[in-house]
């Protein structure tokens, strides 16, 4: 343990709290003792069928015992990420999406017409990083009086470097030394912040917890019954996996042991490809979890270990490792836990420029804060959107569209170089614009049907 006595004094002398050196302590030597740990890959396998839930075979909830399960139930978003994916500063929850609204604001909206509905108080619990604390507490001012909203912040550890898993250093790197810790830290966080108790004294039993980028993560109340009729301590929604989804966390199941969650940076080089493979792994975690309050509380109190992710960097061309936890993790840690298979309807992430078109577009519909799929798009999937670099940054996306086009008969989307799009244009099929010279400018109510059209574009191709 010399070398951790080592990092301990390194990162104190940096400025780190005795409450982040003993948490990340707690988190390095699960680390240490999970080393010895192998994945025998000849034993993995998918889930079989029965062992995963049937969303359409839960049961409906009646209007009263709705009442009763939503007045013990609290929301809770991951709000860590930052919006840099899509050249964004600050909370990616604060981008708009839809209408005007952010993701927040969408949040807010369906925790609303819940608690107007059933003359209920659900209140919403935002998990920030450092990174979004400072900007989140300025924009929700404005919810004040619309939802009870409460904020915590989760731990800030140090990046190790690779050669020597020392802290780097403050003096030369500044603020880049540390990192917020995966997901799987809300747990402790949680507890820490006192509002797990807080919930406890006020007779909160449940919680439900999702991504803030996760348009379709809202409250299902069959998923909430389901919680609570069987006593289950951990609900993890899964749903089945396309190639978008391939590098996915997925569920798996050991001769040895019950129902795990694999993240790519656990799976050995050599199986990486397997792991991809749909036919192999057909679900995957949607990162919606469901989680007995009472529960949690115990488990917190005996101690809950997670597997610890090696997620390797490299910052300022320092190579670095990140020491994270997963919240999908905890699966393994609660007896009796489950998991269900849900539509993919509930798992909607925007993550780049790509996503946020599809839900701008006329695909989906607004009800009371939840993105639900245009009952006139007549095929059962979505198109696959592909943007070039030209669409990739938010503020230059949005110069491109006049509007969002219709896209309810569209199959495949792909567009690379200089082109941008004028009023109520429609695209069907499979539209492929490969602007290779020049630029382009779509004109207003162009109808695109099966188009592939590369080069230099003349409008007469069109």
């Amino acid at each position: 343990m010399k070398l951790y006595s080592e990092i301990t004094k390194s990162i104190a002398l940096q400025g780190f709290s005795e409450e982040q050196i003993e948490s990340f302590g707690t988190l390095y030597k699960a680390w240490n003792s999970q080393k010895e740990k192998s994945l025998d890959w000849s034993k993995v396998k998918s889930p079989e069928e029965g062992e995963v839930e049937r969303y359409d075979q839960l049961k409906e909830v009646s209007d009263k015992k709705a009442k009763e399960l939503l007045s013990k139930l609290v929301v809770a978003r991951l709000n860590g990420g930052l919006g840099t994916s899509m050249g964004c500063v600050g909370p990616k929850s604060a981008i708009e999406v839809r209408g005007g609204l952010s993701f927040l604001d969408l949040i807010v909206t369906q925790i609303n017409k819940l608690n107007e509905r059933y003359g209920t108080d659900v209140p919403l619990v935002l998990m920030n990083s450092f990174n979004t604390e400072q900007d989140t507490q300025k924009i929700i001012q404005k919810y004040e009086g619309e939802v009870t909203l409460r904020t915590f912040t989760q731990h800030e550890f140090p990046r190790l470097r690779r050669d020597s898993l020392l802290p780097m250093s403050r003096k030369r790197y500044g603020g880049l030394i540390s990192y917020p810790p995966g997901h799987g830290d809300f747990f402790t966080s949680f507890e820490k912040s006192g509002i797990l108790d807080l919930a406890l004294a006020e007779g909160k039993e449940y919680l439900f917890l999702a991504n803030a980028d996760n348009l379709g993560a809202s409250v299902d109340l069959r998923l909430l019954g389901l919680l609570a009729d069987s006593g289950c301590p951990y609900l993890m929604e899964v749903t089945p996996k396309t190639r978008a989804d391939v590098k996915g966390g997925t569920l798996i199941k050991t001769e040895e042991d019950g129902l795990q969650l694999l993240e790519i940076a656990q799976v050995p080089g050599e199986y990486v490809e397997e792991f991809k493979s749909v036919k192999k792994f057909r679900i995957f975690n949607t990162n919606n979890i469901w989680i007995n309050l009472k529960a949690l509380k115990e488990k917190l109190l005996t101690g809950l270990e997670l597997e610890v992710i090696v997620n390797k960097k490299t910052v300022d061309h320092v190579p670095v490792i990140q020491l994270e936890t997963a919240i999908g993790g905890a699966i393994s840690a609660f007896e009796g836990a489950k998991a269900v298979n849900v539509p993919r309807s509930r798992f909607l992430p925007v993550k780049k420029t790509d996503d946020l078109l599809l839900v701008q577009s006329n695909l989906f519909v607004l009800n009371d804060g939840v993105l639900v799929k245009n009952p006139e798009r007549q095929f059962s999937g979505l198109p696959m959107v592909r943007l070039g670099p030209y669409f990739q940054n938010y503020e230059d996306y949005q110069k491109r569209f006049e509007t969002i086009p219709d896209m309810l008969e569209l199959d495949l989307l792909t567009v690379v170089g200089d082109v941008t799009f004028g009023k109520h244009i429609t695209l069907r099929g499979n539209v492929i614009l490969v602007c290779e010279q020049g630029s382009l400018a779509l004109p207003d109510g162009a109808v695109l049907e099966n188009k592939v059209l590369t080069g230099s574009i003349k409008m007469g191709e069109l």
